[in-house]
């Protein structure tokens, strides 16, 4: 594990609105990522969600009142502040964003707010005309003037019945943006273009040639430049995975569409990432309807497609240039070749096959070659971690 948040002090906050179910959620998955998380709990919050769920899944006294019996109850939220690494509030409701906008502390967490200085996070969630009110969206300024991040509620059909933005975003997007927000912004502005998933080349309307990628090394790519500040632009062929959080997301099927919006986007591009693995080859004749099995021979006569990484290695003019081998055997002597005979910087290679590495899963077992004969073997890593520590040699590069 190598998250921005891993060993860090979060506190989260939870104010009275219905969301406040998928505050459970968000712990779970804070506590996933490796984090120390606290939660402090207005009163009005209470009456939707009990402090004994977020103290089981804490492991950790849950902070409910200013005066509790504890002796120490009335400290603790100077001591809670002091900690923190993060705090995120969600749900934010339109009461606690008020008080936090005009210096109000009448409960636990309005007091514990106004002594905390490191980063703090509001995910709005209420009614659409309260958020869509003149005063809560003064409000929020005022609190982003003052260097609070607010991430933007969903819209949707809410509990309140009526439909509009209000809605608390899905824990998952919640933690995606608090990393983001966490993450030093070291690609800063820099525009990075990666490829990712399979193509799928057909033979007919029905069948097609294409591989087992599933896209989530690219993907896990993508998202870890996204978060380190870069202008991050993503082709992708047939994938399950969901678009993400500010990127631009391109979506093709073939080989040759792919290789279209990569030349379209290359050249405004600082770093391009090749994650993707095209088809090799595709059938030199698609048929227009269905083959029937018993009405053609056994032979599917195919053709080469485009490389279309040796055409970016062609045409570098100074950008930094990564691509990705998978192989069954000769892991290095295949991978050295592909990078003198493709003008790489740095290709990322590994041996498919096993459970564990590869592709369609979560993890990976990968070696860095890079252009001036160094080789760094790294052991099984998630993707992202993989993706992170790729990231982190660009940077030196840079």
């Amino acid at each position: 594990m190598n998250s921005v948040i891993e060993n860090k002090n979060v506190v989260l906050g939870v104010s009275g609105g219905i969301a406040a179910y998928k505050s459970a959620e968000l712990l779970r998955l804070f506590i996933k990522e490796g984090a120390n998380v606290r939660v402090i709990m207005t009163q009005n919050a209470q009456s939707f969600v009990g402090p004994v769920t977020f103290q089981a899944l804490s492991g950790q006294t849950v902070c409910t009142s200013l005066f509790e019996e504890s002796g120490d109850a009335s400290i603790r939220h100077i001591e809670w502040a002091q900690n923190a690494d993060a705090v995120v509030i969600a749900p934010a409701t339109a009461d606690i964003i008020g008080k936090l906008a005009n210096g109000i502390a009448d409960d636990p967490l309005s007091t514990f707010m106004l002594a905390v200085t490191c980063p703090a996070i509001l995910c709005p969630s209420m009614n659409t005309h309260m958020f869509e009110s003149s005063a809560v969206q003064r409000n929020l300024d005022r609190l982003r003037s003052d260097g609070y991040f607010v991430i933007d509620p969903e819209s949707g059909n809410l509990a309140c019945g009526t439909t509009g933005p209000g809605r608390l975003p899905e824990p998952e997007d919640i933690l995606d943006r608090t990393v983001y927000y966490l993450m030093p912004k070291d690609l800063k502005e820099k525009k990075i273009l990666v490829t990712a998933g399979p193509t799928r080349e057909p033979i007919d309307p029905v069948r097609f040639i294409s591989n087992p990628s599933s896209g989530k090394m690219g993907f896990a790519m993508a998202k870890a430049a996204e978060h380190r500040g870069a202008v991050v632009t993503l082709i992708t062929g047939p994938t399950t995975l969901l678009n993400l959080n500010n990127v631009n997301v391109i979506r093709v099927n073939t080989a040759r569409e792919m290789a279209g919006a990569v030349f379209e986007h290359m050249e405004h591009s600082d770093i391009i990432i090749k994650a993707a693995a095209v088809s090799d080859f595709r059938p030199a004749d698609r048929s227009d309807h269905k083959v029937k099995k018993d009405t053609v021979e056994l032979v599917l006569p195919l053709e080469r497609t485009q490389d279309i990484l040796k055409e970016i290695g062609r045409n570098k003019n100074g950008k930094i240039l990564i691509g990705f081998a998978a192989e069954t055997e000769h892991l290095e002597q295949y991978a050295q070749k592909k990078l003198r005979e493709k003008n790489l910087d740095i290709i990322v290679g590994n041996i498919v096959g096993s459970s564990d590495s590869g592709f369609d899963t979560d993890t990976n077992t990968v070696t860095l070659f890079y252009k001036d004969g160094t080789i760094e073997k790294l052991p099984k890593m998630t993707k992202k971690d993989v993706a992170n520590l790729l990231l982190d040699r660009v940077v030196g590069m840079l």
